[in-house]
């Protein structure tokens, strides 16, 4: 490829941080956005000019977010209180302010894993699904029934949690 690297970071660097953001939460989404970018910045002299640079990108954020997981999944995480992840209650407490956003992501997280890929990709990603199937594997519909099936999910749950709290 050719062109300033900078103008890709510019241009995608939201783009990658909501997809890594979207899996793994604010902290550790920061260190798997700059390692997506190490990565393209070694490979982007040799990239074909033709590539979608967008759904690339995407697709090594995807890679650097399942090493995050995969590492998680290695070793212990220390918490201050058994009855929290992340200093956010697991049960039981009333949501305080910007607590909101964390049920929201809790039930991003809880959808079954093609519902998420594909909820990610396409709403948060901003890829066509077209391109969600080409990084999911499979069909523009199935990709795209993915989608749907992962939203209809989150307005049950997500809708469920935001009415609780309109009523207490």
């Amino acid at each position: 490829m050719t062109g300033p690297f900078e103008d890709v970071v510019r241009e995608h660097g939201g783009t990658v941080l909501r997809v890594c953001r979207a899996v793994l939460g604010a902290p550790d989404a920061d260190d798997a956005w700059s390692e997506t970018f190490l990565s393209a910045l070694r490979a982007w002299p040799t990239l074909p000019a033709d590539v979608n640079v967008e759904a690339w990108l995407v697709t090594v954020a995807r890679r650097k977010v399942v090493d995050e997981l995969r590492r998680r999944g290695r070793h212990a995480l220390p918490v201050d209180d058994p009855g929290t992840v992340h200093g956010a209650p697991l049960v039981g407490a009333a949501p305080g302010p910007g607590e909101r956003d964390l049920d929201l992501w809790r039930a991003v997280g809880a959808l079954p894993d093609k519902q998420r890929r594909a909820v990610v990709l396409h709403h948060l990603g901003g890829l066509p699904y077209p391109e969600v199937a080409a990084l999911l594997g499979g069909t523009h519909a199935a990709a795209r029934r993915a989608g749907a099936d992962g939203v209809a999910a989150l307005r049950l749950t997500y809708g469920r949690t935001h009415h609780e709290e309109g009523t207490s």
